[in-house]
């Protein structure tokens, strides 16, 4: 056979064998990945951990100050691989690889999240009503009923939380007066320091986290929350609250406390919009796509989320069968996971995504 068939040939069948990263690479089992490039009538085979920081750089935009940093950035980055591939293993009804947070330390990127863990009930708010069950839908999703805005960025602050509060106002706004407004994270993140004064340091502190709970009390008492055009994200802590009360567009009127049994929790999205919900965010460092449903999740909650909806035909190798899911939007931007979007399987508290879960009514501003 002609060399160059059978380094194709060789190359093809690694490529069936291996699952795909997320910069659309192929990488296989092994410590040393092998992925296909070709240079005009010849086939190289590279190391996939070199190959992978350099496609990971392009495509972030990443750049380090000095070649110390580099190494150790690089370094990090081949620790994440190996991540990348237990997670594989672990939680094969997924797709894992190459994602922005790759040069991250684990202690790096829970502080990047930004949720407070220890979880309160704040003086305003009440359990959640029971509501009827019987005739939810199989599957639902409010990005189909024009309840949720674009994917937005948090960037390098830790306001997973106010993006999580932000969306759930936005989908309850959107139910009181059919307009779709994109709700301002930065002026829960300048104005938004509510605190539980029997708990020292629970303040909702910016880029240094807070709670979506805490942070609808804020929203309460201070009337609403402004455009984001008028009040723009910059992803950082202000030294001074902009907040003006004259520009408020959505409003709450109310915000519950939704138990942990799941068919409640799918009743109160169909009937109240987008929820807040906390998770455990370990797998989303490495995720890309499907649907995760991990063997082993710790259910410490560390990042704030929307949850959109749901869907009942999502496979899961490690039931074997059809796995019902959570639609989560994501504030990590649309190149992250599936345009910004997460598929957790429903059904057990999955990482930890049913036990702090919030509903919020809005004022019709009309």
């Amino acid at each position: 056979m002609d060399r160059r068939l059978f380094l194709l040939f060789v190359v093809s069948l690694l490529a069936v064998s291996s699952f795909v990263s997320g910069d659309g690479d192929f990488a296989g089992d092994g410590d040393d990945v092998i992925i296909r490039q070709v240079i005009g009538d010849e086939i190289q085979l590279l190391s996939t951990e070199e190959h992978h920081f350099g496609v990971f750089k392009r495509k972030f935009g990443k750049s380090y100050a000095s070649q110390e940093e580099h190494d150790y950035r690089f370094s990090v980055f081949k620790a994440n691989m190996r991540r990348a591939k237990r997670h594989q293993k672990l939680d094969p009804s997924a797709v894992h690889g190459v994602t922005q947070f790759f040069d991250m330390t684990s202690s790096e990127f829970r502080r990047h999240l930004g949720l407070r863990s220890r979880l309160r009930f704040p003086a305003d708010a009440s359990k959640a009503p029971i509501l009827p069950t019987s005739d939810l839908p199989d599957d639902f999703d409010w990005r189909d009923h024009g309840a949720v805005t674009d994917v937005k960025d948090q960037g390098s602050c830790g306001s997973c939380w106010s993006f999580s509060t932000t969306g759930a106002l936005e989908g309850a706004n959107f139910l009181a007066t059919r307009k779709l407004e994109s709700l301002s994270e930065q002026q829960l993140v300048d104005c938004d320091h509510e605190c539980d004064p029997e708990e020292e340091g629970s303040c909702d502190s910016g880029c240094n986290g807070g709670l979506m709970n805490s942070a609808f009390e804020y929203t309460l008492k201070a009337g609403g929350l402004m455009r984001e055009e008028d009040y723009p994200y910059t992803g950082s802590d202000a030294r001074s609250c902009k907040f003006d009360k004259n520009k408020v567009v959505a409003s709450v009127s109310n915000f519950n406390i939704v138990s942990l049994d799941e068919d409640q929790i799918a009743a109160n999205l169909v009937k109240h919009g987008p929820l807040a919900v906390a998770i455990n965010a370990a797998y989303m460092q490495t995720y890309v796509g499907g649907v995760s449903c991990p063997y082993l999740c710790s259910k410490r909650l560390d990042h704030g989320v929307l949850l959109v909806g749901y869907g009942s035909g999502g496979y899961s190798q490690t039931r074997m069968k059809e796995k019902p899911y959570w639609i989560i939007k994501n504030s990590w931007g649309p190149k992250w996971g599936e345009n910004g979007y997460y598929k957790i399987c429903k059904g057990d508290n999955v990482c930890g995504v049913d036990s702090m879960v919030s509903t919020v009514v809005a004022v019709d501003r009309h």
